[in-house]
């Protein structure tokens, strides 16, 4: 089985749609935030995706990313995982580095652990040597993630009423 982690382009349309109605479907809401519509169709948000990408283009309230779908070679979206070139206030606090998030029916079978191991090469790209990732306190299974990747837990910090685990990866 092969997998690759392919930046957003044309030829997904479709395949991003049967991502997202999953999600949607689930109750849940789409993780990462980056992949999420917004209210906007399939185009429009590429076109928004690719401004982020680019520290010239990005719009100025958010900071520049690329996002990536891990893709099987049937072309089915298993999960996204967005790179952030730098942080914030927000984002070193809350966010971090990188955001990803798996499927429903595709969970618990390693993706996220591949995913990430193979974002890692490209956040390295991006310059970053130590990479923070986060994830609520609750979600086990992220931690697992983060950890099999090498993340050491750093704290645990409130966001709205909920613990959020902060961790780094040296890159």
């Amino acid at each position: 089985m092969k997998l690759e982690l392919l930046r957003a382009n044309n030829e997904m349309e479709e395949q991003y749609y049967d991502f997202i109605n999953e999600w949607e479907n689930s109750g849940e809401e789409i993780t990462p935030y980056a992949a999420r519509l917004l209210g906007m169709d399939y185009k429009s948000w590429l076109t928004h995706t690719c401004k982020i990408e680019n520290v010239d283009t990005c719009p100025e309230h958010i900071v520049p990313a690329h996002t990536y779908f891990l893709v099987l070679e049937d072309k089915r979206i298993i999960g996204a995982i967005n790179i952030r070139h730098y942080l914030n206030d927000y984002l070193f606090n809350f966010g971090g580095h990188i955001g990803y998030g798996i499927r429903a029916s595709e969970r618990k079978k390693g993706y996220a652990t591949l995913m990430l191991a193979m974002a890692l090469p490209i956040a390295k790209e991006l310059k970053i040597s130590k990479a923070l990732i986060t994830c609520d306190k609750n979600n086990v299974g992220s931690a697992k993630t983060i950890i099999k990747n090498g993340g050491v837990l750093e704290n645990e910090v409130m966001d709205d009423g909920e613990v959020t685990q902060r961790y780094w990866i040296e890159v």
